[in-house]
């Protein structure tokens, strides 16, 4: 299976874990846009035989807690990709992009 294949995979298992968003594009390093909760976890796989390396770019809804929302992702998205590819996760970083609170509605007057 190629690597792409099971970055999408990655990906869409991401948004099956509570209070994980998306990460902003970059380029050189540096965000382009803001954070992008609702959009896409970031995720780039390399896949040696019959095993894949992930890393993954996401951001955590607050108030959740960080260790155990990353714990939650890294469990769900080991199953998911072993599951649906048949491929062993020999290893997974994930780095958390931002921090998103709770947006309150605007009134406009």
């Amino acid at each position: 299976m190629g690597a792409r294949a099971v970055e999408r995979i990655a990906a869409q298992a991401a948004t099956e874990v509570d209070g994980v968003g998306g990460s902003a594009a970059r380029m050189l390093g540096l965000a382009v846009g803001g954070e992008d909760r609702e959009g896409a976890v970031k995720i780039t796989a390399h896949v040696s035989g019959d095993t894949v390396v992930l890393n993954v770019r996401l951001s955590i809804n607050y108030p959740q807690s960080i260790t155990r929302t990353t714990e939650r992702a890294r469990a769900h998205l080991t199953r998911r990709v072993e599951e649906l590819t048949g491929l062993t996760v020999l290893r997974m970083d994930i780095v958390v992009t931002a921090l998103h609170g709770a947006t309150a509605a605007r009134r406009v007057q």
